[in-house]
């Protein structure tokens, strides 16, 4: 059974169009999914999907799926629209619940990204999969940081959040955390004392801090790191985008870590 719902004005209607807020989002303890493909991902990973909103051209040419979901709404494209905000919608949505992001785990094995100040919400879903395809264990973002779970960065994961761990944390108490269980904490910056990352040998259990964009690293962590790391250029750029930076360290320092499927 699915209800019909053809109105922007319509109160889920409303409610799905907050969502993009972070204020709703943490309200709630919902988040929006858009597309196919993250609703697939959501649903062969566990994820709790407790509504799926879609045309009916899709909802039809996907009953398999429809019937997986207890709470389906046929909408127009003019709502999908309207709440994903996206030029060219798939058609098709839904709500999932936002996983536990906070504290931090009794045990913390394998590699591990923080980001520091990492503004720019498609650099962060760019760092979240690059994460995941290296093999990383989990992601820790601070409050400084793009929202894991707005609509750019969901995006821009592609699916990932459901294959790692995602926490918002004090970085600071993370690496206190490291530091107990003698991993170390590696943190990136160009200076001419930092270390050249193809020189480090990485154990099982590590953390790889990045920055934000045109500051770097928020000087009281660098501090606070074990070895801070650079990535020597060849050719005469200034700098790399972060999220290329990222992709290069933890491919490199998680080589043991990371062999799995090719991409």
């Amino acid at each position: 059974m699915r209800e019909q719902l053809k109105s922007v004005h319509n109160q889920h209607v409303k409610n799905w169009k907050k969502l993009a807020t972070k204020k709703f989002r943490r309200q709630t303890n919902r988040y929006l999914l858009d597309g196919w493909h993250l609703v697939n991902e959501a649903l062969h990973n566990g994820a709790q999907v407790e509504q799926l909103i879609g045309t009916a051209a899709e909802l039809d040419k996907h009953s398999d799926i429809v019937s997986l979901v207890d709470e389906v709404y046929e909408v127009t494209p003019e709502i999908i629209k309207h709440i994903t905000e996206t030029v060219s919608p798939q058609g098709i949505c839904a709500v999932a619940e936002l996983p536990a992001t906070y504290g931090i785990p009794s045990e913390i094995n394998g590699a591990w990204l923080m980001l520091d100040s990492v503004q720019d919400p498609g650099n962060v879903g760019t760092m979240v999969r690059t994460a995941d395809a290296a093999g990383f264990a989990g992601v820790v973002v601070n409050e400084k940081t793009a929202d894991i779970f707005s609509p750019k960065v969901v995006r821009s994961m592609q699916g990932s959040q459901f294959h790692l761990r995602l926490f918002n944390g004090d970085l600071k108490k993370w690496i206190g955390d490291f530091n107990k269980i003698k991993a170390p904490v590696y943190g990136t910056e160009l200076n001419p004392q930092a270390r050249n990352f193809r020189e480090v040998q990485t154990p099982e259990t590590f953390a790889l801090i990045m920055g934000n964009e045109g500051n770097g690293m928020d000087k009281d962590l660098l501090e606070l790191t074990d070895q801070n790391l650079y990535i020597p250029m060849r050719g005469r750029a200034e700098s790399l985008n972060v999220a290329v930076s990222a992709g290069i360290l933890m491919f490199e320092l998680n080589k043991e870590g990371g062999q799995g499927q090719q991409g």
